[in-house]
């Protein structure tokens, strides 16, 4: 039965979305799927971080520094594109396309489409199975819901607590994708997936980027030798990169002056912008959670289904983000998934199945949660780090080789640089890590992510072929090494 429209105070559902990105829309469309009456609760654009201000735009950013640079990379197309750089106006104008100009009424229409109910406003808890959501009128709507309430708010960047701060107007990694134009001098603080992707796109644009990083590497979650060709490809481009620094205020004395950064130990660095990119909290501050026992502003720990373990009843959800499992969109699509499955299963009646890689258990977020860096070169891991491996006990080995050294790799690019690594667990048998280094290698993450999914043994990857000559011949070499 449809939702229809509703024009009393009150409004009654099966379920209740609040936050309507990514993450949102798929389990709604699920939900929806399984003939349960929806709505979404939106406070911003219906769509989400993802499609404004996070994965769409920063890539939109990104893929011309990658395409020059493959352009560059070998002779004949090096010579058609000589030394000239990107046309900032161009890049900038195909961003705000992919971002749809910061306009969300193409996904208003798909929610229409697929007869999801949509509410713009503050959603917060008031209780069990209830939303009071306040609008942009002002006025506030009580919405119920009959089986499920799904929390799908995601996450916004944290900013450190600096002397100055405030009046220095930082960027976070909203300000970074959607800039309007080119900062002269850019200081990015932090050396994790943002700041190193926002110190490439933006260097490539032509700002003097400075990366500021705490630890003593980039990439610190990833094999080290991630965080070291990222290094190198920054330092080459003309970046300054800084590792072991701390940042001990910023001051900026008007809109228009330059910001300083002054470091401990006294340095003080000049530039016209700064990004701090230094970590993620959960937006569920003001989201009511105290009306139904949790803290407000807290990450929300959730069952195999993403049922929130701390409220009685299995009918609170908290999907994406909010739960810290994996912050990345397509885990957070993955387990809007399976919640959409739980949801709709319990409500008509069925059992759930939350047995290892049952319909309606995210176990892809511990055992095989694949990321790609889009930086220069790119980055691709899916799985356990050699690191990680060992600190759980597991009896590993590990297996590297140099991607320049497998011909797909020569032919994709001249001089091609990169490493490829696999951690075989050896009482199972399976491959329980890859990382890929090098250009293009995000093409060689599904193959990794399914051997690890799937726990393939490495004995029957011995007769996946790969095609001659791709880059993906680096799977060959890896497994000739490890039989011997």
């Amino acid at each position: 039965m449809s939702p229809s429209p509703q024009s009393d105070e009150t409004s009654a559902y099966d379920v209740i979305v609040i936050g309507a990105g990514p993450v949102g829309e798929n389990l709604a469309d699920r939900t929806r799927a399984a003939g349960l009456t929806t709505v979404v609760v939106e406070s911003e654009l219906i769509g989400g971080e993802c499609s404004y201000w996070a994965c769409m735009p920063s890539k939109a950013l990104l893929r011309p520094v990658a395409a020059l640079a493959g352009a560059r990379g070998v002779a004949g197309s090096r010579e058609a594109v000589g030394g000239g750089a990107l046309d900032a106006a161009a890049v900038l104008a195909r961003r705000d396309d992919f971002a749809s100009h910061w306009k969300d009424d193409g996904q208003a229409s798909w929610l229409e489409s697929v007869d999801v109910g949509l509410v713009r406003g503050e959603g917060r808890l008031d209780g069990p199975r209830k939303v009071v959501v306040r609008t942009p009128g002002g006025t506030e709507r009580v919405l119920t819901a009959r089986h499920a309430v799904a929390v799908c708010t995601g996450s916004r960047a944290v900013l450190p607590e600096l002397p100055g701060l405030d009046e220095a107007r930082p960027w976070t990694s909203r300000e970074a994708t959607s800039s309007p134009s080119v900062p002269g001098r850019l200081v990015v603080v932090g050396g994790g997936v943002v700041g190193v992707e926002m110190a490439t796109a933006w260097r490539a644009l032509g700002s003097e980027v400075t990366l500021l990083v705490r630890g003593e590497r980039l990439l610190p979650r990833m094999e080290p030798f991630a965080g070291e060709s990222v290094a190198t490809s920054l330092t080459d481009a003309g970046a300054v990169v800084r590792t072991g620094v701390d940042v001990a205020a910023v001051r900026r004395e008007s809109p228009s002056a330059p910001v300083t950064v002054v470091l401990e130990g006294g340095e003080e660095i000049e530039a016209d912008e700064i990004l701090f990119a230094t970590g993620r909290a959960p937006r569920t501050d003001g989201l009511g959670l105290e009306t139904v026992g949790l803290t407000d502003g807290s990450w929300l720990e959730v069952d195999a289904s993403c049922r929130v373990t701390a409220v009685d009843g299995g009918w609170l959800y908290a999907v994406g983000d909010v739960n810290h499992r994996a912050l990345l969109t397509h885990q957070g699509k993955y387990q809007a998934r399976i919640a959409g499955a739980a949801i709709g299963d319990l409500a008509a009646g069925r059992p759930l199945d939350t047995a290892p890689w049952g319909p309606h258990a995210a176990t892809a977020d511990v055992a095989a949660v694949p990321q790609v860096v889009f930086t220069e070169p790119e980055i691709a891991s899916v799985g356990l780090t050699a690191q990680e491996a060992e600190r759980a006990g597991r009896r590993v080995r590990v297996i590297d080789h140099d991607l320049g050294q497998v011909a797909g790799a020569s032919l994709y690019q001249d001089d091609y640089r990169g490493q490829a690594r696999i951690v075989i667990d050896l009482d199972r048998g399976h491959l329980i890590g890859a990382t890929f280094a090098g250009p293009g290698v995000s093409e060689l993450l599904q193959s990794a992510t399914m051997a690890i999914a799937g726990e393939i043994p490495v004995s029957r990857l011995w007769h996946a072929v790969p095609a001659y000559p791709t880059i993906s011949e680096v799977w060959l070499r890896l497994l000739e090494t490890y039989r011997g």
